[in-house]
């Protein structure tokens, strides 16, 4: 008889025909084994008494035999893969991949205590002179790369904060609308001034933040959002890729469409920048990006442009105030290159692009 098998996740492993038949016949359980083995020997009552044999140390042997049997008859011998997502082997060294460091920034750096375990920390150019203020809290990334980035747009001060990795990690603290409420209430506090507009800005998981903000009761409060090649869903069923059968799963998009709605209505701003990374566990940014144009109705449009820092832009869709800047790049790098590229995406917030 053959039993049929689970199927497995190996790495790189293919199972040798001395496993498909062990597992087959035997299946994969000792005890299934062993309960097999005893039915077996029930008709030869007195076998291991002709052949001199011990049983308990035949018994032995067999789990023996069976352990490196399985152990064997795969290639490599390599254990089971479960990772969060498939990280990109790729490398490329064509384009320059230039970043930032803050090191221009010339103002006031306020760190923010009592808020979180890492302090967020505030950047105010020497030359504002803007009162009341637009505020741009942001959304997981190095302090210095907001700091590059309000040096270069003196009439906004920025907010970074930092709570670790993965996007429940920022959903987390703004589940419940009393954790917004103590971020402003500690900015507004070291600001000294009143606020035009508050925008939230999140790179990769930092969308967890914005997100879950938007959820709870500050969707009103918030004139606008900046998106850094983060934006991600569920796949239904899970770990299941559009190209195998999956499907988005929209609940985790649908603030996102409400927004997009709004900025085409020109009631609220909305850009997402994203690169061609393929997480392949979970919705891509592209894949979140194709989502929300179709939704709204509007097409991908095609550009061939140099972007900051050396980016390569390869499209541009736009109806309003929502945009959806795409470029090219499936590694790491690429991904980082929209993080770095703060100082430049911040403009099209500021309507200067």
């Amino acid at each position: 008889m053959n039993f049929p098998l689970r199927p497995w996740r190996l790495k790189n492993t293919t199972p040798s025909f001395s496993a498909t038949f062990t597992f087959g016949f035997f299946g994969f359980s000792p005890l299934i084994f062993l309960t097999k083995i005893g039915a077996i020997l029930r008709f030869f009552p007195h076998a291991f008494d002709k052949l001199g044999w011990d049983f308990e140390n035949f018994m032995y042997r067999i789990i023996l035999f069976l352990i490196l049997t399985v152990l064997l008859s795969c290639k490599g011998g390599e254990q089971m893969v479960s990772a969060p997502q498939y990280p990109s082997p790729m490398e490329e060294h064509i384009r320059p991949y230039l970043r930032v460091d803050g090191a221009d920034f010339s103002g006031k750096r306020i760190e923010i205590e009592g808020v979180f375990q890492k302090n967020p920390v505030l950047f105010i150019h020497e030359q504002n002179q803007q009162d009341p203020v637009n505020l741009l809290i942001h959304f997981h990334g190095h302090e210095s790369i907001l700091a590059h980035a309000i040096g270069q747009n003196k009439d906004w001060v920025g907010v970074s904060v930092n709570l670790g990795a993965g996007s429940a990690a920022y959903a987390a603290p703004f589940l419940e609308k009393e954790g917004f409420d103590a971020l402003l209430s500690v900015i507004l506090a070291n600001l000294n001034k009143p606020i035009q507009g508050i925008y939230l800005s999140g790179f990769s998981a930092g969308y967890g933040a914005v997100r879950a903000i938007l959820r709870t009761g500050h969707y009103e409060s918030v004139q606008g959002v900046l998106l850094l090649d983060g934006l991600h869903a569920s796949y239904v069923p899970e770990r299941t890729p559009l190209a195998d059968g999956g499907k988005i799963k929209e609940e985790d998009l649908d603030v996102f469409l409400r927004l997009a709605e709004d900025a085409i209505a020109v009631r609220k701003k909305f850009v997402f920048t994203h690169s061609s990374v393929f997480p392949g566990t979970f919705v891509s940014t592209t894949e979140a990006a194709d989502f929300l144009l179709r939704a709204m109705d509007m097409r991908r449009v095609a550009v061939l442009e140099a972007g900051p820092l050396g980016m390569q832009q390869v499209g541009e869709s736009a109806k309003g105030n929502f945009k959806v800047l795409a470029f090219a790049g499936n590694t790491a790098p690429d991904h980082i290159d929209h993080l770095h590229a703060l100082f430049h995406f911040l403009k099209y917030l500021a309507g200067e692009l």
